[in-house]
């Protein structure tokens, strides 16, 4: 397979084998012109500032299109921890409530929860040989369930879970389903339209930086979640030097959950990473990553390597791992053959992308066999 977008796109991909998406993506060449033109904005004072703010729109209805929701409903937060904390913080709790998530989740989703009272359980589900599964999560909910909180693709394995089926089941319950996307947005279709809460960073699959996490909030989560943060972007705030009011209404979704300066400079630099991967379509990035990875499972297990990623077409994502003794020392093993991957864990994490290639893979698993 060749790729869908040449490394010669990208910033410092000569002769390096770069399958390390899920750590960090490569720096898109083409972001220069864009850091051109803020700088060129951000210096023409208060005159070029309501261009500043047109591209941060023109940002959210990119990712409008990437997510299939209105753009009116996805917010620019910091990071995506801030998204699921948000959530947490914001419930009205009571004693006897739960919420569900895995047992090898990605902290900012599975320790969220660590303030609530003690009389709020929080129910990891364990996985199975490495696979937890909708059926278990579905499974472990109950009508005191007030959220489902899961990553639609595990950090650790992964496995890539079934947003829509997990929606389905919760159906008709009052269960508030969060999705992190950070691992699956950018290289496999993102339902959001079936959650309640769907955040993600950028520095990763979606090929930007850090400083902004996109978050869609639905209407029932919105009007579930206490406001906790307040600022002058975010309030209905009289500017005309009169006595201040005691309190300022809020504005209404997206501003609502952007109480301050958004990360201008992050936010232009993933709109024309999106530019980029909505020209090439999800379906054929999705298609192109999911078939490298069943390359590479298949090429490790026929090494003998104990790979924890899922097999099965639609529980693949662009992240296959396996287990390794001393995964930092394989990980600059790799690193002096010019191959880079993610090593950390008990396990290294093989990303593939719409950069790679077939030939990529083949690197990867010659330079492994040779020193298993």
């Amino acid at each position: 397979m060749e790729p869908l977008l040449s490394p010669s796109e990208f910033v410092g991909l000569d002769n390096i084998t770069h399958l390390c998406s899920g750590g960090e993506a490569p720096w898109l060449a083409g972001q220069s012109r864009i850091y051109n033109e803020f700088a060129a904005l951000t210096s023409g004072g208060q005159a070029t500032r309501a261009q500043l703010y047109e591209r941060v729109e023109s940002c959210r209805g990119r990712m409008s299109e990437l997510w299939g929701v209105r753009a009116e409903r996805i917010a620019f937060l910091p990071h995506a921890a801030e998204g699921i904390n948000w959530l947490a913080r914001g419930l009205r709790w009571h004693a006897g409530d739960n919420v569900v998530t895995t047992g090898i989740e990605f902290p900012s989703v599975g320790y969220a929860w660590q303030q609530l009272d003690a009389g709020v359980e929080v129910r990891r589900v364990p996985a199975n040989r490495w696979v937890v599964g909708e059926s278990a999560l579905l499974g472990a909910c109950d009508q005191r369930t007030r959220v489902l909180a899961v990553s639609q693709v595990s950090f650790l394995t992964g496995e890539c879970l079934d947003v829509e089926r997990l929606a389905a089941g919760l159906e008709g319950t009052d269960t508030l389903l969060a999705i992190d996307a950070t691992h699956a947005s950018g290289v496999v279709r993102v339902p959001a339209q079936c959650t309640d809460l769907c955040v993600s960073s950028a520095y990763k699959w979606m090929l930007a930086t850090h400083g902004t996490a996109p978050c869609y909030v639905s209407e029932r989560a919105e009007t579930s979640v206490a406001d906790s943060c307040f600022g002058w972007r975010n309030l209905e705030t009289p500017l005309s030097g009169v006595a201040a009011p005691e309190r300022l209404p809020l504005r209404p979704m997206p501003f609502k959950l952007e109480p301050g300066n958004p990360a201008v400079l992050s936010i232009l630099f993933l709109g024309y990473a999106l530019d980029v991967l909505l020209e090439i379509g999800m379906r054929s990035i999705e298609n192109h990553a999911r078939t490298l990875a069943l390359t590479v499972n298949e090429g490790l297990q026929q090494l003998g390597l104990a790979v924890i990623s899922p097999d099965g077409e639609t529980q693949r994502s662009g992240n296959t791992c396996f287990l390794a003794s001393d995964p930092a020392a394989l990980r600059d093993h790799l690193a002096t053959e010019r191959i880079l991957v993610w090593g950390d864990h008990p396990r290294i994490r093989v990303s593939t992308h719409l950069y790679n290639s077939s030939h990529d893979v083949d690197r990867l698993l010659g330079v492994l066999a040779a020193n298993c």
